[in-house]
């Protein structure tokens, strides 16, 4: 593709009438029985299991591959050597050889590679988070209804037929009774990225201004360019978006059974402690969702009990997983399995399940074969909502001010007060508390579910990180659906 259609491309001169122009894009009768053509933009870690996930699909020919870091695509392309590559994702998304691609970048990228590929008439599966901030996931949203396309977020739980289980157990037959409250948690040890004194010098084998795209050109102080990107607001949402949004997606799924959408209120705080290095998204994190009928509660932490184990704190429930507490017991749940118990502490049930991957990518090819979002498990809108709630956490963070006892009793929740003990009682492990001046929290915030946007106290502070700055030549457009 030439400078010039690159610019004509990102001008929508190429969007404006892909799904009827592009000669070789095949008409949805046909894919129904042809072999569907995959393209994947970005070879990184995520994406290459991605790869071996949708190989096992029938009917699924890895076709194309793209990463604007050399010496990944090269990994990739002896891998599948038969498949085209690219540099540019504009080049996999423009080429009529491709009918479904795969977003697997970085997640400052997710949202605009879709809607482009979208624009272009592709079919998308895209990798959790959906968005990097919450803005441009609603234009993902209206640009799946625009281009008329099918949008699969990368939830994979939701394709594992545990959870259809699970949901028959709490809301069918009721067995523990009305639901309470919710505890998510993720607890996974994750060490310093480093802080260099001086700028990463970035590699010429990566084509730096692709790499960033959307993202500002920032001076990196950290020791590696690829995956410590998730702990830098500039390309990342920490860990409440890498790991958060796999178990608030659950809590969405087998608990609200998805009538929640966003959360009324939020409250949240945390710190990057410990660790000194350059990264800039919080390692403890907590956070109240009010729902209106269900309150939840998440606590996450990527710090060891204390200092120099490797242990993560005590918790109540699964260290990535989530409790549900009803008048006559609980359920702990996480990927791949669960765990029934009655108000004693009896095991009632136990739920077997595979965790969703391959099934999740099968669904996915289902739906384009079938022209079908009603058949996608985690449709894009669904996706757009549970990702939600992790932007939402995250700016209760960034929105923050130095943590007050006050604001956390505002809340009154046995699983908050609970978990707020935890939390100080983990940090004075490592010689700080709560009111230490590294620990910032929000007050509690309110949400307008129409507007998605904040209103009362602190709502200038907090609407502030709810769309982000792209660069010149990046920007996600404003989408009328």
């Amino acid at each position: 593709m030439t400078q010039a259609t690159r610019r004509q491309f990102v001008a929508s001169g190429l969007a404006a009438g892909a799904v009827a122009t592009l000669p070789g894009r095949r008409a949805n009768a046909a894919l129904a029985n042809d072999e569907i053509n995959v393209g994947f933009i970005s070879c990184g870690g995520r994406s290459n299991e991605l790869m071996g996930y949708f190989e096992k699909v029938p009917g699924v020919n890895i076709a194309g591959l793209c990463d604007p870091d050399q010496a990944r695509l090269s990994r990739s392309s002896r891998r599948f050597p038969k498949a085209q590559t690219w540099k540019d994702l504009r080049d996999l998304i423009a080429s009529d050889s491709i009918d479904a691609v795969v977003v697997a970048t970085c997640n400052h990228w997710h949202c605009l590679a879709t809607i482009w590929a979208m624009e272009a008439g592709k079919d998308v599966y895209v990798e959790k988070p959906l968005s990097h901030s919450q803005w441009e996931g609603r234009q993902t949203v209206a640009a799946a209804r625009k281009y008329d396309r099918i949008c699969q977020v990368g939830t994979q739980q939701r394709s594992d037929p545990m959870q259809a289980e699970i949901q028959k157990y709490l809301h069918d037959d009721k067995a523990l009774g009305a639901i309470q409250a919710v505890r998510v948690n993720r607890y996974g040890l994750r060490g310093s990225i480093g802080r260099r004194t001086e700028p990463l010098q970035i590699d010429k084998s990566v084509a730096y201004d692709l790499w960033l795209g959307p993202a500002q050109d920032e001076p990196i102080f950290r020791n590696n360019l690829q995956y410590d990107w998730h702990w830098d607001w500039n390309t990342g949402s920490g860990e409440m978006g890498n790991w958060g949004v796999h178990v608030l997606d659950d809590v969405r799924n087998n608990v609200f059974q998805d009538r929640v959408a966003l959360p009324k209120q939020i409250l949240g705080g945390g710190g990057r402690v410990v660790l000194g290095d350059a990264g800039q998204t919080p390692n403890v994190h907590f956070a109240y969702f009010d729902t209106g009928s269900i309150p939840v509660v998440i606590g996450l932490s990527n710090l060891p009990d204390k200092a120099g184990s490797k242990k993560s704190p005590a918790h109540p429930g699964p260290g990535s997983g989530y409790v549900v507490y009803c008048e006559g017991g609980r359920l702990e749940g996480q990927r791949g399995r669960a765990q029934a118990f009655d108000a004693d502490g009896k095991k009632l049930a136990s739920f077997k399940g595979s965790g969703g991957n391959v099934l999740h990518q099968a669904n996915f090819i289902d739906a384009v074969r079938a022209h079908d979002r009603s058949l996608l498990n985690t449709e894009v809108a669904v996706g757009n909502d549970s990702t939600g709630w992790c932007n939402l956490a995250n700016i209760a963070f960034r929105a923050g001010r130095p943590y007050s006892p006050q604001d956390a009793a505002s809340v009154e929740l046995p699983q908050w007060n609970t978990l707020i003990g935890e939390m100080d009682q983990h940090l004075k492990s490592h010689d700080l508390s709560l009111d230490n001046s590294e620990i910032q929290m929000s007050h509690l915030l309110t949400l307008d579910e129409k507007t998605e946007q904040f209103v009362g106290d602190d709502a200038d502070a907090a609407n502030a990180f709810l769309k982000r700055k792209y660069r010149e030549g990046y920007e996600v457009p404003t989408i009328q659906a």
